[in-house]
């Protein structure tokens, strides 16, 4: 990835694990010098993040992490059951070893994170699901994937009550079983269920957004990676 990529994946991380809370600024002459960069190549990911919906860019405002409305969501959600339908669908006619082993290594992730901070387990879980997509080798289905899947796991971590994750990390699994059988009828009603009880999860409080703050000091150890990285 160029620089301007790795600060887009290190936002993004950070937004969707909690480090950066909707509605908190983003200024682009902070966070240039955060991950030591030019205002030019961090105007570049935060556009990047507003095209995926995290984000949202004000009219001689600047950049603010985006809050989603609880209508929105169910309307993301509905979006999302059908478009994953799909991806199912156009997995299981070509899935393979290499397919399953990069999902079972995945789900690997989710088990050790199990026990951490639960917007690392929401984060690696709406991974699971882009990863979904990109073994489909579409490029359709993956832009459409990754777009509502960020808008998705955003919201999780905006509106959702606290959650098995022991219970998703199931419901994985026996997606992942469903496939590897070659079984489509039951690995898209699994999918179905399990992103129906990921949406009703998500649906149920609201949280009020972060304060117009431009404390950025909980980005720090995203930022660091980024200029570790060269």
């Amino acid at each position: 990835m160029n620089r301007s990529e790795q600060i887009c994946a290190a936002l993004r991380t950070a937004i969707l694990e909690r480090a950066l809370l909707p509605g908190m600024k983003l200024p682009e002459d902070a966070l240039g010098e955060r991950f030591g960069a030019s205002r030019t190549i961090v105007r570049q990911a935060l556009e990047r993040l507003a095209a995926e919906g995290l984000v949202e860019l004000r009219r001689n405002r600047g950049a603010v992490v985006a809050t989603p409305s609880l209508e929105e969501a169910r309307d993301l959600f509905d979006l999302r059951c059908q478009i994953e339908d799909l991806v199912v669908s156009r997995l299981i006619a070509n899935f393979g070893p290499k397919h399953l082993e990069a999902l079972e290594s995945h789900l690997a992730k989710e088990i050790q994170a199990e026990s951490g901070p639960e917007p690392v387990s929401i984060r690696l879980a709406t991974e699971f699901h882009i990863l979904m997509a990109q073994l489909t080798e579409s490029p359709v289905l993956i832009r459409y994937v990754e777009d509502v899947g960020y808008r998705c796991g955003l919201t999780l971590a905006l509106y959702s009550r606290p959650h098995s994750t022991d219970c998703g990390i199931h419901e994985h699994r026996e997606i992942i079983e469903a496939l590897k059988k070659g079984d489509q009828i039951r690995a898209r009603d699994l999918m179905r269920h399990h992103l129906g009880a990921v949406a009703d999860r998500a649906l149920l409080k609201e949280e009020t957004a972060g304060q117009g703050t431009i404390y950025l000091d909980a980005l720090e150890p995203y930022a660091k990676a980024v200029r570790e990285s060269g």
